[in-house]
């Protein structure tokens, strides 16, 4: 292990990170390539630490507070891995237990949860110009507690998922499909699928397939965002593809073919997801306290959705993509067509010849969490990783 432990920390010493120490973690795109090297590098590395039986707590003590506006399976539990893997405990706000239900405000809350809080990991996906700026206000909240004396130290905030972008999830989707490739020096040139795919569900957050636009541009990737018309995400988001792709000599192109987007792609990428107009127009209703609105706008969402069973990742378009064997991405849970739905995303035959591959692409998360939170509390990321190395305290004792 000893090679393969100094080939990440060789790597880290080529990198500036500097700026992620004491930092959070909200959009990829604000993130340098450099910093995020970092977190794959030390992601890497706590998993090979982890594989060969050495504990990797740095923390004696303190806390991880999670808060989930949304549901969750995978995040939650990447999380929750993620904190213990450094030794951190994990106490989740339940907000319908707390005492914001009586005015408490986001400052005062930010601060009660943080006295030996360490990270704070937040999903708040669900209202379009809501979820980012809460985090922010968390991050503000107890940057002031810390500053004026009231906390001994201002935990580091951990974006699980906002209206804007999925970072942990795109990051670990991302360094499956490094290691898939055989590294990141392989990815230049590779064609990448983000199609909507039918799901008879409304609402599903735009947050992937822009945290997929947003990142994988970044790596001379040839990007193709397949919808429907009316099925737009956030345009700021593709100015932010664009400028990446025309920094690093891919591509970012946008059709209303999920054919034309499979063809001859490297990786494909069908999700479902909500229109960007229309999302806007929930959090307006939600806004008003027009549940009624909700309603009805729900179900004519439905009724839109439905007009596009035929988008849907098949053997057919599978066997159109390069040599018929695409690498395929799944955020997870997928809509499977006579399993989980009578239609939905994907065929239950691809989506079985895949399971492996996709829990595999799931297993990065908690790594990828966890290294965002190290490269934020390590003052000297590369000396850590040796000492925990050279220290060997054995996770399990069997």
């Amino acid at each position: 292990m000893g090679n393969k432990m100094q080939s990440y920390i060789e790597r880290l010493n080529k990198l500036d990170f500097s700026k992620m120490y004491e930092g959070d973690f909200f959009l990829t795109w604000e993130k340098t390539d450099e910093e995020l090297a970092a977190v794959f590098a030390v992601a890497d590395a706590l998993r090979t630490l982890r594989e060969n039986n050495i504990s990797t707590k740095i923390f004696d003590s303190g806390l991880g507070i999670s808060l989930f506006r949304d549901n969750s399976t995978r995040t939650r539990f990447s999380f929750a891995s993620a904190c213990n893997l450094l030794g951190l405990e994990v106490q989740d706000l339940d907000e319908g237990k707390s005492q914001i239900a009586h005015g408490e405000t986001v400052r005062e809350t930010a601060n009660m949860i943080s006295f030996m809080a360490d990270v704070i990991g937040i999903r708040d996906d669900m209202y379009i110009g809501k979820g980012n700026t809460y985090m922010h206000n968390v991050v503000n909240a107890v940057t002031e507690g810390h500053q004026q004396g009231v906390l001994e130290q201002k935990p580091t905030l951990v974006n699980l998922q906002c209206d804007i972008d999925h970072p942990t999830q795109c990051m670990a989707d991302l360094l499956h499909v490094i290691h898939e490739f055989g590294g990141v020096e392989n990815l230049k040139g590779k064609k990448v699928a983000m199609s909507w795919a039918y799901s008879p569900s409304y609402g599903k957050p735009l947050s992937v397939p822009q945290g997929v636009i947003g990142l994988f541009t970044r790596f001379g990737m040839d990007i193709v965002l397949a919808h429907p018309e009316g099925y737009e995400i956030m345009p700021e988001v593709e100015e932010v593809a664009k400028a990446n792709a025309a920094k690093t000599g891919g591509s970012f192109s946008k059709t209303h073919s999920m054919a034309d987007a499979f063809k001859d792609a490297d990786i494909v990428y069908p999700k479902s997801w909500a229109p960007f107009a229309a999302m806007e127009k929930r959090t307006n209703l939600y806004g008003e306290g027009d549940f009624d609105g909700i309603k009805a706008l729900e179900k004519e969402l439905l009724a839109q959705n439905a007009e596009h069973k035929d988008w849907c990742c098949t053997e057919e378009l599978m066997a159109t993509t390069r040599g018929g064997k695409a690498l395929y991405l799944h955020c997870l849970p997928a809509d499977i067509n006579d399993v989980s739905c009578v239609d939905g995303e994907v065929a239950a035959s691809v989506f079985d010849r895949y399971r492996t591959p996709l829990y595999k692409e799931a297993s990065f998360k908690p790594y990828i969490i966890a290294a965002m939170i190290f490269l934020a509390k390590v003052k000297n990321p590369q000396a850590t990783l040796k000492a925990l190395e050279d220290r060997s305290v054995a996770r399990v004792n069997a």
